[in-house]
């Protein structure tokens, strides 16, 4: 399983997030929800290593995460990527296994292969030749998408993939995270919508600073753990 115990974050002298602890067992399909500023995006970085914890441990297959992060691939939100950097989908997605096996030792057969499987799977091989600045945001996000597709990881993180694209872009992301359930990788996704696209997901986290509940939707969603988490206001409209 994928196990975070008592992990604490601090940024700039205060506290990001409180003593999380959570479970998650393998080819699930999760959900991080909370209010802005809950701690979601902190939460995953730090797993992923890409931060400094405060205290605390992340283990995935009984071993720290941090020591097997190949197996790993993480799309951020899009506004943290400079689109105007000069390079073609083609290379964003064939860089996937490049930072594998190493930039200098060539690209393979198979790193083309599984490159060009994972431009098909998001619908985009015809536009593998156009700098990646000249799609639209979904165009873009599903990229990424293919990137992280294309590195055949076991544990695949997501930070509001469904933030600004179009609604083909939103099924196609729909349709391969339930693929991904089904081929058995475990896929952790930072969600803001707190409507009906919480159904997909197999358990929720909710989390403000703290984890404020784990587990399916009709346990997390409740009017208590709403109000703990965005206030009472907020909890009465969605609950």
């Amino acid at each position: 399983m994928l196990e975070v115990r008592n992990l604490s974050v601090d940024y700039r002298g205060n506290r990001a997030l409180e003593e999380v602890s959570l479970f998650i067992p393998l080819g699930q399909l999760v959900g991080i929800i909370g209010p802005n500023g809950a701690g979601k995006s902190t939460l995953v970085e730090a797993m992923l290593n890409l931060i400094p914890i405060t205290q605390g441990k992340v283990q995935f297959k009984d071993r720290p995460l941090k020591d097997q992060l190949l197996k790993t691939s993480y799309v951020p939100q899009r506004t943290l990527i400079d689109w105007d950097y000069p390079v073609t989908v083609w290379n964003v997605v064939l860089m996937a296994q490049t930072v594998q096996t190493g930039l200098f030792r060539g690209v393979s057969r198979k790193a083309r292969h599984l490159a060009s499987e994972a431009l098909e799977r998001v619908n985009l091989y015809d536009l593998r030749d156009r700098p990646i600045g000249e799609l639209s945001g979904g165009q873009q996000q599903r990229v990424f998408l293919a990137r992280a597709l294309a590195k055949k990881a076991e544990l695949l993180v997501f930070d509001e993939p469904f933030t600004g694209v179009d609604r083909k872009t939103e099924d196609i992301i729909y349709d391969i995270f339930r693929d991904l359930r089904t081929e058995g990788k475990t896929v952790l996704v930072i969600n803001h919508d707190l409507g009906d696209s919480l159904a997909i997901y197999d358990q929720l986290l909710l989390l403000n600073k703290r984890l404020i509940a784990q587990g399916p939707r009709q346990e997390v969603i409740t009017s208590e753990n709403l109000a703990r988490a965005y206030g009472r206001g907020l909890a009465r409209v969605f609950a």
